[in-house]
């Protein structure tokens, strides 16, 4: 079994800061991508952005500049650094991965999500 476990989320003032974080935990034997979703309410789940084995990122465009994704390997774990908040950025954030497990099987798997509030 793996598990993706999500920290970090809350209630931020506009212009504040937040940390992301997700654990991968299991029978892993490879990560591959991680990534950080988001869904606000009445929206599609986004990319917000991913980060690949190797370290290469791509941001969706409207969080350039403000968000920072970035991976501890040895602990199998993904950050998003989120400054300058906006009250658009309101959304559940959800971690994704893509692992091969202990049996040599390849998937994606999901956290439960961690809400996130830009509100004055």
């Amino acid at each position: 079994q793996v598990q993706l476990v999500e920290s970090g989320g809350g209630l931020v003032q506009p212009g504040g800061s937040l940390r992301l974080s997700c654990a991968a935990s299991g029978s892993i034997l490879s990560i591959y991508a991680m990534g950080w979703y988001r869904q606000a309410p009445g929206k599609q789940r986004e990319l917000v952005a991913r980060v690949t084995s190797d370290g290469s990122t791509n941001y969706v465009d409207s969080v350039k500049g403000r968000f920072t994704i970035s991976r501890d390997n040895a602990k199998n774990t993904v950050y998003l650094q989120m400054d300058s908040l906006k009250p658009e950025d309101t959304a559940v954030y959800y971690c994704n991965a893509l692992i091969q497990t202990a049996t040599f099987l390849e998937r994606t798997y999901w956290g439960r999500g961690t809400q996130v509030t830009v509100s004055s």
